[in-house]
């Protein structure tokens, strides 16, 4: 249900005529941007639009060359996050600023009463505080102890205690179950009831129409419309935030019903360097031109799940066939010496899969090195494959020896996915390959990966929004604790179904559970 605004709503804020560089990037020009009292306000954009420079003026972390900011009609100049702050706006980022070793309740009052804190008196206040709110927190329990959403709830939490009424959250739902976005939509909508101000940036857009009442649209630096969501439709969204009509649906090809197995882990388990189980007794299976999804919580598995069958880090037990050749235990050089064709795109995109400082090149030339013969470089045909591969996938960059690390984050997995695909592997592993990129830049992602689909390559996908792993994948398996809870048909699954799986559920004990089942 829409949310309706007094006939003459009061404002929040207002940022008037914004304008922002960076040496040579406007990457803010003559901004407006308004959030009405009580309302949910969606901030969208590609990748490169400015929003979260916008936000950082915003927030205080930068101060902008030209315009003016007003807070309840009252203009202000923000200095610092301090002066933010004071003035009831509250940021609450993708990745959760926590300290671990701390209670979650010292987290929230952290910052309110010095270093003097009354861990009984915060206690009960925070409790009756959280429960204005219809929020859930055993403030007394430690923060590396909480699950994902919990954290979420504290970070909220903090900037609220704090006397915040205007909130900004950046992609909140990332790593939340369906279940977990349910609750925290509950909860956003109650700050609404109470007079907050919302600011809810997010590249699913399908939450954006549940959720928000108007929109903001930015591109290129520039905001190009505001619009009540009870006016327009996601694909009306998408063309504003692109500038042309964009396909919104992914087209699954279907696997070839004659597929051969290309990769079989039988019982593989795995610590970490601190001794802690991340995998236990994993087994399953992958067929050359199928797409096998993988979905969990934050720190279910993944991670090592991927590593381990690039070879990036050895496992403890098991075994992992890969078109009938044993590579448990062999490094990335073992495996590619044996012939192996496999690429592995990894979620850490300049620590692990590219060199920040080197171009695309150079980038390039890294990994195509390993399958040369001879001491000598080819550098004269890893640019023509640059080339290639910049016009293929239409990478926006002044040129091949352009640094990777200016590049977006969308042209930046452009690279990644584009050098991987040019070795022509038979077994494609995708960490996260949309995390964090604007729609257009991600439909391109599904349609490359597809592609490869129908050219027999096998893909183990770890992905985050269930809907495009319903959509893109064939099967999808799902890691809770380092522990598979089911593997199902992604045709017939349901969010709520996989949602409960990534809670820890046994598939066989879902609602409805045994349905979806593969026999694969």
């Amino acid at each position: 249900m829409i949310h309706v605004n007094p006939t003459t709503p009061e404002l929040a804020f207002s940022m008037r005529g914004i304008s922002k560089t960076f040496g040579s990037v406007l990457a803010n020009e003559n901004i407006h941007f308004e959030v009405r009292k009580g309302e949910i306000h969606a901030l969208l954009g590609e990748n490169g639009s400015g929003k979260s420079t916008l936000m950082n003026i915003l927030s205080g972390i930068y101060q902008p060359d030209d315009g003016i900011i007003e807070v309840n009609g009252v203009e202000k100049i923000f200095h610092s996050p301090i002066d933010s702050i004071s003035s009831g706006i509250g940021m609450v980022y993708q990745h959760f600023m926590l300290a671990e070793p701390l209670t979650a309740g010292e987290n929230i009052a952290a910052g309110t009463k010095g270093f003097f804190l009354n861990r009984k008196t915060d206690s009960r206040t925070i409790r009756e505080f959280s429960e204005k709110y219809g929020m859930e927190i055993d403030p007394d329990k430690l923060t590396h102890q909480l699950s994902v959403s919990e954290k979420q709830t504290v970070e909220i939490l903090k900037v609220l205690y704090r006397g915040a009424r205007i909130l900004v959250l950046d992609e909140p739902t990332a790593v939340l179950t369906p279940q977990e976005i349910r609750r925290l939509f509950i909860v956003l909508r109650k700050m609404r009831e109470s007079g907050c101000s919302i600011v809810f940036i997010s590249h699913k857009l399908n939450e954006v129409m549940d959720l928000c009442d108007r929109v903001t649209v930015l591109r290129k630096g520039r905001s190009i419309e505001t619009c009540n969501i009870a006016d327009i439709n996601s694909y009306d969204l998408v063309e504003k935030m692109v500038g042309r009509k964009v396909d919104l649906s992914i087209d699954r090809p279907l696997p070839r019903p004659d597929g051969t197995e290309c990769l079989l882990v039988e019982n593989m388990s795995l610590h970490d360097e601190n001794g802690y189980k991340k995998l236990n007794r994993i087994s399953f299976s992958l067929r050359h031109g199928e797409i096998l999804g993988v979905a969990g919580l934050a720190g279910g598995g993944q991670k090592e799940l991927c590593e381990a069958v690039a070879g990036i880090i050895p496992i403890d037990e098991g075994k992992i066939i890969f078109d009938g050749t044993n590579i448990s235990g062999k490094s990335p050089r073992e495996i590619i010496r044996l012939g192996v064709s496999m690429s592995f795109i990894p979620e850490d995109r300049l620590g692990m899969g590219l060199v920040a400082s080197m171009d695309i090149a150079d980038n390039i030339l890294l990994k195509d090195y390993a399958f040369q013969k001879g001491p000598f470089l080819h550098t004269a045909e890893v640019r023509k494959k640059a080339e290639q591969i910049v016009e293929d996938l239409d990478i926006m960059t002044p040129g091949i020896f352009h640094p990777v690390r200016k590049l977006s984050g969308g042209n930046i997995q452009k690279v990644i996915l584009g050098r991987e695909i040019n070795l022509s592997p038979k077994l494609l592993i995708t960490a996260y390959a949309v995390r964090g990129l604007d729609i257009n830049s991600s439909y391109t992602i599904y349609n490359l990966l597809n592609e490869q689909k129908k050219k027999n390559v096998a893909i183990l996908y770890i992905g985050e929004d269930l809907d495009v792993l319903l959509e893109l994948c064939d099967r999808i398996m799902v890691l809770f604790a380092g522990e598979i809870t089911g593997i199902v048909d992604a045709g017939s699954a349901t969010k709520e179904e996989i949602g409960q799986m990534m809670s820890g559920t046994k598939l066989a004990d879902v609602v409805g559970g045994g349905k979806h089942v593969s026999n694969r």
